[in-house]
């Protein structure tokens, strides 16, 4: 994935797009008749194809692409969608459409990509699909669940085999102004910071940046300055030899207070985690 940002960031935002919610609305194996066609303008859904034979075209925005057996394509949410044969040799594809949100945004309005990968492993690809259409015509209660996760992991393959992943943080201004406060937070993790400050520099009123800014991150600001405190504590236990002392004091924290948070923050305390390292 291609960012500028520090590792404190990066692990943010690998988990905050984990925070997605995905809902699939159908999933099947198609051999397309020759009158397959349609045009859908701004489409409220995700579409997977993955190609297994024959010719044809989709078109994202201005953008046309004719896919080739083997490789798996996304029509993102939200994109002038279209799709269509060229010839008698019509598309045989695995496809589920599926929404991918994240509040009121979608997963790939904030995660840019290329439209297609070149499928490494296509059997495995196929059992993961029929593994998918299966459990979505499944009465069980565990179906559900497994759908879910099932899509994850097409997902996941379709990002891993993407060189042209990249986070999109200007898709609303809201995007931007909390970017702006969480570089400004983790530039500043050794002072106290008040929420009026934090407030001003997105331009909100102090009780609605508390509300936005939860909504924006699953935390409130202490949390989630606690959260990168942690995180740099971590770091740093593992990798220098500064005592638990001399890391509180770089937070500008007492030892009582940054144990405790540390400790709610991980499940351990900072010399137990210290333990962890390899000897």
């Amino acid at each position: 994935m291609k960012t500028d940002m520090n590792l404190s960031q990066h692990t943010f935002w690998k988990k905050y797009i984990a925070r997605v919610k995905i809902d699939v609305d159908h999933a099947a194996y198609t051999k397309v008749v020759r009158s397959w066609t349609d045009v859908i303008p701004a489409c409220p859904v995700n579409r997977l194809y993955f190609i297994i034979e024959g010719e044809g075209y989709v078109k994202i925005g201005d953008q046309t692409y004719y896919p080739k057996p083997g490789e798996l394509y996304l029509l993102p949410a939200g994109r002038d969608q279209a799709y269509g044969t060229i010839s008698d040799d019509t598309f045989g594809k695995y496809w589920c459409h599926f929404t991918a949100k994240i509040g009121d945004l979608d997963l790939f309005q904030i995660l840019s990509t290329a439209p297609s990968i070149v499928v490494k492993d296509p059997v495995l690809l196929k059992e993961t699909f029929e593994k998918l259409i299966s459990n979505r015509r499944s009465d069980a209660f565990s179906a559900e669940f497994r759908v879910t996760g099932i899509l994850h992991e097409l997902i996941a393959e379709f990002i891993d085999g993407n060189a042209a992943v990249k986070l999109n943080l200007a898709t609303t201004p809201t995007y931007e102004k909390m970017n702006g406060v969480l570089r400004y937070m983790e530039q500043h993790m050794a002072e106290q910071i008040s929420i009026e400050t934090l407030a001003q520099l997105a331009h909100y009123h102090p009780n609605y940046f508390i509300n936005a800014f939860k909504q924006f991150t699953g935390y409130s600001p202490i949390q989630y300055m606690n959260h990168l405190r942690s995180e740099k504590a971590k770091d740093l236990l593992l990798t220098t030899e500064l005592n638990v002392s001399q890391i509180a004091d770089a937070f500008g924290m007492e030892l009582s207070y940054f144990s405790r948070m540390f400790k709610e923050q991980t499940g351990f305390k900072p010399t137990a985690f210290r333990d962890l390292r390899p000897r």
